[in-house]
Protein backbone atom coordinates (compact mmCIF):
# COMPACT_ATOMS: atom_id res chain seq x y z
CA UNK A 1 0.00 0.00 0.00
CA UNK A 2 1.26 3.44 -0.94
CA UNK A 3 -0.12 6.74 0.32
CA UNK A 4 0.55 9.99 -1.51
CA UNK A 5 0.21 13.50 -0.11
CA UNK A 6 0.61 16.54 -2.34
CA UNK A 7 1.57 20.02 -1.18
CA UNK A 8 2.81 23.28 -2.61
CA UNK A 9 -0.19 24.51 -4.54
CA UNK A 10 -1.41 28.06 -4.31
CA UNK A 11 -2.08 31.30 -6.14
CA UNK A 12 0.59 32.73 -8.40
CA UNK A 13 0.70 35.37 -11.10
CA UNK A 14 1.34 34.64 -14.74
CA UNK A 15 5.03 34.02 -15.29
CA UNK A 16 5.58 32.93 -11.72
CA UNK A 17 6.80 29.64 -10.31
CA UNK A 18 5.63 27.00 -7.89
CA UNK A 19 7.09 23.72 -6.70
CA UNK A 20 4.73 20.89 -5.91
CA UNK A 21 5.76 18.06 -3.63
CA UNK A 22 4.37 14.55 -3.36
CA UNK A 23 5.37 12.65 -0.24
CA UNK A 24 4.99 8.90 -0.56
CA UNK A 25 4.66 6.45 2.26
CA UNK A 26 4.97 2.75 1.61
CA UNK A 27 7.24 0.78 -0.63
CA UNK A 28 8.13 2.01 -4.09
CA UNK A 29 10.16 -0.11 -6.46
CA UNK A 30 12.87 1.13 -8.80
CA UNK A 31 10.62 0.54 -11.81
CA UNK A 32 7.61 2.26 -10.22
CA UNK A 33 6.30 5.25 -12.12
CA UNK A 34 5.46 8.45 -10.28
CA UNK A 35 3.45 10.98 -12.22
CA UNK A 36 1.63 14.26 -11.99
CA UNK A 37 -1.78 14.75 -13.54
CA UNK A 38 -4.03 17.77 -13.55
CA UNK A 39 -7.67 18.52 -14.04
CA UNK A 40 -9.07 21.95 -14.74
CA UNK A 41 -12.74 22.80 -14.10
CA UNK A 42 -14.91 21.36 -16.84
CA UNK A 43 -12.00 19.58 -18.52
CA UNK A 44 -10.71 16.05 -18.59
CA UNK A 45 -7.77 14.96 -16.55
CA UNK A 46 -4.47 15.18 -18.40
CA UNK A 47 -1.01 13.83 -17.82
CA UNK A 48 1.56 16.46 -16.92
CA UNK A 49 4.80 14.60 -16.24
CA UNK A 50 6.10 11.27 -15.08
CA UNK A 51 9.31 9.78 -13.77
CA UNK A 52 10.57 6.29 -13.12
CA UNK A 53 11.40 5.95 -9.44
CA UNK A 54 14.96 5.05 -10.42
CA UNK A 55 15.07 8.43 -12.17
CA UNK A 56 16.24 7.01 -15.46
CA UNK A 57 13.19 7.99 -17.50
CA UNK A 58 11.04 11.11 -17.53
CA UNK A 59 8.10 12.13 -19.67
CA UNK A 60 6.33 15.44 -20.19
CA UNK A 61 3.19 16.67 -21.86
CA UNK A 62 3.92 18.93 -24.79
CA UNK A 63 2.11 21.82 -23.13
CA UNK A 64 4.56 21.89 -20.20
CA UNK A 65 7.80 20.74 -21.79
CA UNK A 66 10.54 23.26 -21.16
CA UNK A 67 8.60 24.90 -18.32
CA UNK A 68 8.02 22.07 -15.85
CA UNK A 69 10.58 19.68 -14.38
CA UNK A 70 9.82 16.48 -12.51
CA UNK A 71 12.35 15.08 -10.08
CA UNK A 72 12.51 12.76 -7.12
CA UNK A 73 14.40 12.40 -3.87
CA UNK A 74 14.59 8.73 -2.99
CA UNK A 75 15.90 9.43 0.49
CA UNK A 76 12.85 11.54 1.25
CA UNK A 77 10.43 9.36 -0.75
CA UNK A 78 9.27 12.54 -2.44
CA UNK A 79 8.56 13.56 -6.02
CA UNK A 80 8.63 17.20 -7.06
CA UNK A 81 7.16 19.18 -9.91
CA UNK A 82 8.94 22.47 -10.49
CA UNK A 83 6.66 24.71 -12.50
CA UNK A 84 8.09 27.83 -14.12
CA UNK A 85 6.67 30.42 -16.50
CA UNK A 86 3.18 29.56 -15.34
CA UNK A 87 0.22 30.47 -17.51
CA UNK A 88 -3.47 30.88 -16.66
CA UNK A 89 -4.16 27.66 -18.57
CA UNK A 90 -2.04 25.80 -16.01
CA UNK A 91 -4.75 26.45 -13.44
CA UNK A 92 -5.99 23.08 -12.21
CA UNK A 93 -6.00 20.61 -9.38
CA UNK A 94 -2.73 18.70 -9.58
CA UNK A 95 -2.66 15.06 -8.54
CA UNK A 96 0.26 12.83 -7.77
CA UNK A 97 -0.01 9.15 -8.65
CA UNK A 98 2.04 5.98 -8.53
CA UNK A 99 1.81 2.93 -10.75
CA UNK A 100 3.44 0.64 -13.26
CA UNK A 101 3.40 2.81 -16.41
CA UNK A 102 2.94 6.43 -17.42
CA UNK A 103 -0.73 6.32 -18.40
CA UNK A 104 -3.43 7.19 -15.89
CA UNK A 105 -5.04 3.77 -16.31
CA UNK A 106 -1.84 2.20 -15.00
CA UNK A 107 -1.79 4.24 -11.80
CA UNK A 108 -2.61 2.27 -8.68
CA UNK A 109 -2.42 5.02 -6.08
CA UNK A 110 -3.56 8.63 -6.11
CA UNK A 111 -3.20 11.62 -3.85
CA UNK A 112 -6.07 13.96 -3.05
CA UNK A 113 -4.68 16.80 -5.11
CA UNK A 114 -3.45 20.34 -4.62
CA UNK A 115 -4.94 23.40 -6.29
CA UNK A 116 -2.81 25.64 -8.49
CA UNK A 117 -4.32 28.93 -9.59
CA UNK A 118 -2.51 31.19 -12.03
CA UNK A 119 -3.89 34.70 -12.26
CA UNK A 120 -3.63 36.77 -15.42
Amino acid sequence: QVQLVESGGGLVQTGGSLRLSCAASGRLFSNSIMAWFRQAPGKERETVAGIRWSGSITSYAGSVKGRFTISRDNAKNTVYLQMNSLKPEDTAVYYCAAGSAFAARNMDYWGKGTLVTVSS
